[in-house]
């Protein structure tokens, strides 16, 4: 069967534009970095390729979860740190309050605890960065501890918040609460708003034994807070040290997920080239023969 010059023509056109397609398709996947452009490329590979993809896409949002979560524990540890350092103070009055000692000096120690009261109050009601209590569980809109001024010393403060807890998603079926709560303090700070009150009495007694059981009333009170905020401290540093060994858990199988998803889907640059120029050396063979092909007369082959 003799071929015609048209059809052979045809034939050279096919091959010039299979090679020229084929570079454009090796040019974007060499610009990509990918070696698919298309699923159907490589099925199995694919479906490896997205199983790996949701995969390291949860792992970088649990370690953005973690390292938000890192930051407001740290926070939470720093306030109740100095919660507790006010506690140790206000115990040292109080200690030194319940030895006999004469009623100005007793009067005295009143103006210190004032202090301190009003700063662990201070602590704990404090907002984060976008104005949200942090002691106060899941009522974030609430101070953790509310002041009555109307009511008599004792009983003007009150836990306002709830006990609920803020759960952070760090890991596959893994959470970790990102709040403390503080629903004990405003027994504590009511207290040593009382003993305050006697200490600030006009008629105050030195000598007076209610006044004694008082004061030792509000050291227990005191020594009964620090053990809570002491526990509450190493929670959060138990807590800290779980999460650093989960991030790192988490970046070793990232590490792990981005090699993978490399060695399915990434190109392999060194054959790409190889590719190429064979592409370039068919274009350019095709090139030359529909150039002669399309030089042909009828006198050529006579």
């Amino acid at each position: 069967m003799r071929i015609s010059s048209n059809q052979y023509q045809s034939v050279v056109l096919l091959a010039m534009q299979n090679s020229s397609s084929g570079m454009a398709e090796l040019l974007q996947k060499m610009s990509s970095g990918k070696s698919m452009l298309a699923p159907s490329e490589n099925p199995i590979a694919s479906v490896r390729l997205l199983r790996l993809q949701r995969e390291e896409a949860a792992l970088s949002q649990y370690r953005d979860n973690i390292g938000a979560l890192k930051s407001r524990l740290s926070q939470n540890e720093t306030l109740l740190g100095g919660i507790s350092a006010n506690l140790r103070d206000a115990r040292d009055i109080l200690v030194a309050a319940a030895n006999p000692a004469p009623a100005e000096d007793l009067k005295a120690m009143a103006s210190p605890l004032v202090s301190l009261r009003d700063s662990i109050l201070f602590a704990a009601n404090t907002k984060d960065s976008e104005g949200r209590y942090l002691f106060s569980g899941s009522a974030v809109n609430s101070a953790a501890i509310k002041f009555d001024a109307s009511q008599a010393a004792g009983s003007r403060y009150s836990f306002s918040g709830n006990t609920d807890r803020q759960l952070v998603t760090v890991g596959e079926g893994v959470t970790q609460a990102s709040n403390v709560t503080l629903e004990s303090m405003p027994a504590l700070l009511n207290q040593l708003d009382k003993v305050i009150a006697t200490l600030q009495s006009p008629t105050l007694d030195s000598k007076d034994p209610a006044v004694g059981a008082a004061v030792r009333a509000t050291m227990d009170s005191v020594d009964s807070a620090l053990s809570s905020v002491s526990g509450s401290i190493s929670e959060l540093g138990g807590a800290q040290n779980v999460l650093q060994t989960l991030d790192g858990n988490h970046n070793s199988l990232s590490l792990a997920n981005q090699q993978s998803l490399l060695e399915l889907g990434g190109l392999d640059y060194g054959t790409a080239y190889m590719n190429m120029g064979q592409l370039a050396m068919a274009l350019q063979a095709s090139q030359k023969a529909y150039g002669k092909v399309s030089q042909l007369t009828l006198f050529n082959v006579i």
